[in-house]
């Protein structure tokens, strides 16, 4: 029960709210809630201070912080370390932006290692790179570019942005699209997070271009599914818009390349499961 308790109070403090502790952990507000208050009378210790929406650490609480996210780290170094003990062999867990990139590497690891359960989970860049970091997951694709010490990278592609519209949209005359023709129409955009929302508000901002309507979409099915419907038009990477006899793809003024990269921690790379599918990532790198 402590274990359950400590991963509360840890999330809590790194997130510095009960909901997206909750959120994170899978478990109701209350439940966590209860867990902390648990922890703090249990040892008759004040861990947070609460005041306004947001906890803020005691100074008991940062002592114990450190301590805690050691404990947490070990806990899932004994789970890594059962899971891939003995013949090569357990799961290998995935998290990635889109499947396009890593499905290619998940057919021929699952081609090779037949025995091996592999799962994906799908999120935006900050989503995935957060799992990574908190060993819920072994890899972790992304197409935010990190500069860290602790992380593995390897390059599995690269795409150019380009704009996906209906058919019927005005703008699907066109083949190339200047920015500016961009002002005043509805832009279907990801959730903040998003490495590809990034690079769409950072490019319209540079050319001092509003555009209309923002209507905001948490996965790139629906966005697709919305463009077929001629809801909005779309900055997205050349490889995610399906074939589609109702949807024109148009080139667009000054469009950088997204690219994806794949992650591991350092600390996982020799791990059998993370080092195979790393050496099948470089082996499949473009060249």
């Amino acid at each position: 029960m402590l274990s359950a308790e400590l991963k509360a109070f840890y999330m809590v403090a790194r997130l510095g709210s009960i909901t997206q502790a909750a959120k994170k952990l899978g478990l109701s507000q209350p439940t966590v809630t209860t867990q902390v208050r648990n922890l703090e009378s249990q040892y008759a210790v004040e861990l947070f201070y609460r005041g306004g929406r947001r906890l803020s650490l005691s100074d008991e609480g940062a002592r114990l912080l450190p301590m805690v996210k050691e404990l947490l780290q070990k806990e899932s170094d004994i789970e890594f370390f059962l899971r891939n003990c003995g013949q090569v062999q357990g799961t290998l867990r995935i998290a990635a932006t889109a499947p396009y990139y890593i499905l290619d590497l998940v057919k021929t690891f699952r081609q090779r290692l037949p025995q091996v359960e592999v799962s994906v989970e799908i999120g935006n860049s900050q989503q995935v790179l957060e799992a990574l970091e908190d060993y819920r997951v072994d890899v972790a694709a992304s197409s935010q570019l990190l500069e860290d010490s602790r992380l593995v990278r390897r390059v599995l592609g690269s795409d150019p942005l380009v704009l996906a519209v209906h058919r019927n949209h005005p703008l699907a005359v066109l083949d190339h699209v200047p920015l500016n023709a961009l002002a005043g129409h509805t832009l279907l955009m990801r959730e903040p997070g998003s490495t590809t929302r990034s690079l769409t508000e950072g490019l319209l901002k540079n050319a001092n271009v509003s555009f209309g309507p923002l209507l905001e979409i948490g996965s790139r099915e629906s966005i697709r599914e919305a463009v077929l419907r001629n809801i909005g038009i779309s900055i997205i990477a050349r490889q995610e818009v399906p074939h589609d006899p109702q949807l024109r793809v148009l080139t667009i003024e000054n469009a950088p390349q997204i690219a994806e990269y794949l992650y591991c921690l350092k600390e996982r790379k020799n791990a059998r499961l993370p080092a195979a599918f790393l050496g099948l990532a470089q082996e499949m790198a473009p060249a």
